[in-house]
């Protein structure tokens, strides 16, 4: 039943991959290409390019009878595309799947990548939700981390994102970077709130082999912060945030009343989706793909038919997918759905297994939902997956 019910659910959301950066940030480790200072699509003939082996990969994909309900562009840097472009991309999904009214957009943009006229031409294409990448308030730490604009250029961006007026206007900020300190964070914490975006993101930072910071440092070992700090750093932010009248509604997630990214809750709902673009992920007729990373390689693929060779999700992986992602979410997962679809022996040795959390107080049960207690219990959340994993995916 679960592998039926999977494989014919149809996908309402659509990911859309822009690889293009003015450069690497030292923590990244996103399939990119790097474009320098030109930075305008129109001019880059590798922008257009992309653009038209997208809409070619777009136009190969299998159809089915809902509309889009969310479409996001991450990327990369998508605010280095053109409005001509954008609304070549955004041509191609409505001809292909049809929209719903109402249809959620997202983009992200950094600061410095756009003026007024472009970002104005955004909202006149469709796009509804612009994600900011803030990162820091702080001239050296976007310094050390590696980014392309400046403080200056964050409040520019801010005033331009005012003037367009976006029903919804996200950002992001990274906690636990080199140098950073307590006092740094809160510093950070107040900026954002004091620019009143409708959303913010927080993640700390990881360092992935292959980037820059993975050839710096070693976690926890100067001039990082240490773990200790780290976790109050995410305390900090959810004290802060909560008290500034934002819902912490996922681990690293904060949004005002009715401001939840929509798109986003598709992947921790465990919900199929579309991906498009070179290194995009995919969860369609329960197989989970995801595409080439090397521009090189993604055009050959699109080039060759776009073959999606992979097999379906397994009901175990699918139980496991759905714990992972849904516990994330501050409302947690539905046990009597759970049940429903996985058997209620398997339900029963979740419980199990998670006892000791709950004991910890970590993990709760509230009528039907299971869900982690915040923050003690999303500060422990890769505890308690591991657990899980170990133990049900045996």
């Amino acid at each position: 039943m679960v592998q039926k019910d999977i494989v014919s659910a149809i996908p309402t959301s659509a990911y859309v991959h822009i690889p293009f950066c003015r450069r690497r940030c030292f923590y990244c480790d996103f399939p990119i290409y790097v474009v320098g200072d030109r930075l305008r699509g129109e001019t880059s003939n590798a922008i257009s390019q992309y653009v038209e082996i997208l809409c070619q990969e777009i136009a190969i994909a299998p159809v089915f009878s809902q509309s889009l309900q969310t479409i996001f562009f991450g990327g990369g840097t998508p605010s280095l595309l053109s409005v001509q472009q954008l609304q070549h991309i955004l041509l191609a999904l409505e001809q292909k799947f049809g929209v719903t009214p109402g249809v959620e957009i997202s983009m992200e943009i950094d600061p410095g990548t756009f003026d007024l006229a472009h970002i104005q031409g955004y909202r006149s294409v469709g796009v509804t939700r612009v994600s900011l990448g803030v990162q820091a308030f702080d001239a050296d730490l976007l310094q050390a981390c590696g980014r392309s604009h400046s403080v200056t250029d964050i409040y520019k961006a801010v005033d331009l994102i005012s003037q367009v007026g976006f029903p919804e206007f996200s950002i992001d900020l990274i906690s636990g970077l080199p140098h950073q300190t307590l006092d740094r964070w809160q510093e950070s914490l107040e900026k954002a709130i004091a620019i009143a975006p409708t959303h913010i993101s927080i993640y700390d930072l990881t360092i992935e082999p292959g980037t820059a910071f993975g050839r710096y440092y070693k976690g926890g070992i100067h001039p990082l912060p240490t773990d200790e700090t780290t976790v109050k750093m995410y305390q900090m932010a959810q004290q802060i945030l909560t008290g500034a009248g934002y819902e912490h509604y996922e681990i690293s997630n904060y949004a005002k009343v009715g401001h939840q990214c929509q798109h986003n809750r598709v992947y921790w709902q465990n919900r199929p989706y579309y991906g498009f673009g070179m290194g995009a992920a995919s969860y369609v007729a329960g197989k989970r793909f995801t595409r080439p990373r090397k521009t090189k390689e993604y055009y050959q693929w699109v080039e060759a038919g776009c073959v999606i060779d992979c097999e379906v999700t397994s009901a175990d992986e699918i139980l496991l997918e759905t714990l992972m992602l849904g516990l994330r979410l501050a409302e947690g997962v539905n046990l009597a759905v759970l049940v429903e679809q996985f058997g209620e022996k398997k339900i029963e040795e979740i419980e199990k297994c998670l006892q000791p959390y709950f004991q910890k107080g970590w993990i709760k049960l509230e009528g039907e939902r299971l869900r982690l207690h915040d923050p003690d219990g999303f500060l422990f959340s890769n505890v308690i997956l591991s657990k899980l994993f170990a133990e049900l995916g045996e």
